[in-house]
């Protein structure tokens, strides 16, 4: 720290088998972010298996701290109910979404950047992950309901980026057409494509969708 910084004094010599490097070092920042993610990895991957095994309604609380071998304490620092470990992947999916919306060059046209964004964070699910949740959901109207909640969300933040990438307020009405657009093509194309057997990949699903969307307007 800049403590030392003000004493006019010589530096301390380093102690054995140590450098000075090594000795003012700080502790990895990330250590403790990687850990707290490992530990919500743990939970989602216990929950999951048991809300498929078992079903989302018959699996308790105790049988996931149980399987995960962690406290209900330690449960509720990463989630508010079971709800939230069946959501949890696609806040994920979502951030990763925005992330490649802002990393679109500035060139694109708004539906340009949204669907090269969905296609980039498709390409990065999980397709036997994606079809056990939307199984759970099928068959559970809690969930349906809360899916309709995360699409809403996913809307408004999905505009917000695009209009970010303008700088140009005005541009509010079309940033907001587009988003709609794009997640609403996510539902109804995630939908279909579980009905249908999950034949083809994610990207593979994104990418017809916005052929669809484009002959439309033709």
């Amino acid at each position: 720290m800049v403590k030392d910084l003000k004493r006019p004094t010589t530096l301390r010599r380093p102690a054995k088998g140590r450098s000075s490097k090594e000795k003012t070092a700080p502790a990895a920042p990330g250590l403790r972010a990687r850990k707290r993610q490992e530990t919500r990895e743990k939970l989602t991957r216990a929950a999951m298996a048991l809300f498929l095994e078992r079903g989302f309604e018959a699996t308790t609380l105790d049988d996931i701290v149980a399987s995960a071998d962690i406290s209900r304490r330690t449960f509720f620092h990463y989630f508010a109910s079971k709800e939230d470990v069946v959501f949890a992947w696609q806040e994920e999916a979502g951030a990763a979404l925005i992330a490649a919306v802002a990393a679109r060059p500035a060139g694109e046209s708004m539906l340009a950047a949204a669907e090269n964004a969905v296609i980039a964070m498709a390409g990065q699910l999980d397709p036997a992950e994606v079809v056990a949740l939307a199984r759970l959901k099928r068959d559970n109207p809690a969930l349906q309901a809360r899916d309709q909640v995360k699409y809403e969300k996913l809307e408004r933040t999905l505009a917000d980026a695009l209009l970010r990438r303008t700088g140009n307020k005005t541009d509010k009405m079309q940033a907001r057409l587009v988003a709609m657009i794009a997640t609403g093509a996510m539902r109804v194309g995630g939908e279909l494509w579980a009905a249908e057997g999950a034949r083809e990949t994610p990207e593979l699903l994104a990418r017809r969708m916005f052929a669809a969307i484009r002959a439309i307007f033709e």
